[in-house]
Parts: structure tokens; sequence; C-alpha cells
């Protein structure tokens, strides 16, 4: 090889490819949320989005029952406690800011009752629902 070649190029895929840890923490996060959905169904809840991004942030669920809407934040972790302490004060603004973009994009549901909560997953235990977990004021 000389200077005048050019340096040797590895595919794409194999230069952004995520790490292996990140793959599999993207699947527990996604097998995570379904179980939640299912949960939240089984309470009669109706499911209105999954994973819905903004440039501020994400909302793992939007969910309604009567006349109230739900900014669902699930945590999967090694225990329910690790779960709960993983909603950290940046991500609950992120969240707001997030449920703030969703309500102008769907202002049917604005005049709806809101709340944020959290759904806890751990392994051999049921999911935990912390209803009103956090407020916007946090």
């Amino acid at each position: 090889m000389t200077d005048s070649d050019p340096p040797a190029k590895l595919p794409k895929a194999r230069l952004n490819a995520p790490s292996p840890a990140r793959v599999a923490a993207f699947q527990t996060g996604i097998s995570a949320e379904s179980k939640a959905c299912l949960y939240l169904m089984a309470r009669g809840y109706r499911i209105l989005a999954r994973r819905f991004r903004t440039p501020h942030g994400e909302i793992d669920i939007v969910a309604r029952r009567g006349g109230l809407i739900a900014f669902v934040e699930v945590k999967a972790r090694a225990s329910l406690d690790d779960a709960a302490y993983a909603v950290t004060p940046r991500q609950r603004q992120r969240i707001t800011t997030a449920a703030e973009i969703w309500l102008m994009e769907h202002p049917a549901h604005a005049d709806l009752d809101l709340r944020f909560d959290a759904i806890l997953i751990a392994p051999k235990h049921l999911p935990k629902h912390l209803m009103a977990a956090f407020d916007t004021s946090a």
C-alpha cells in the first residue's frame, strides 16, 4: 500500500453495528414494553401509541382508559427497586416535553385528564404499575 492508495473500507453495516450489549438491552426494552402493553390492555386501557419519539424525548406507551390519558414509562431491570430508581429527573423532563408534543399532535385528547405512570418489569415478578409516578412539576 502506498500513500496514494485509499484506505481500506469496512462495510458500513460493520462500522455502525451496535454492540451485542446494546442489542440485548434494546430487545429487553421491546419485550418489557410488550408486557406492559398487555398488562394495560388487560386492565381496560387502549394503547394509542408506542415508542412515540421526538427530538426532545420519547414516550414508551400512550394509553387511554375512559377520560384519562396515561403517558407510561417502562423500565426493565434485575429488580423492581432498580427499575423504580431508573426513572431519573432528567428523563421525567424529557417525557413531559414529549407528552406536550404528543398532545399538540393529538389535540382531541388535550382536554382529557393526564397522568404520568411507570410500569416496572423484573424477572420472576408481575409488572408493577405506578400510577401517577411523577407529575409535571418534578
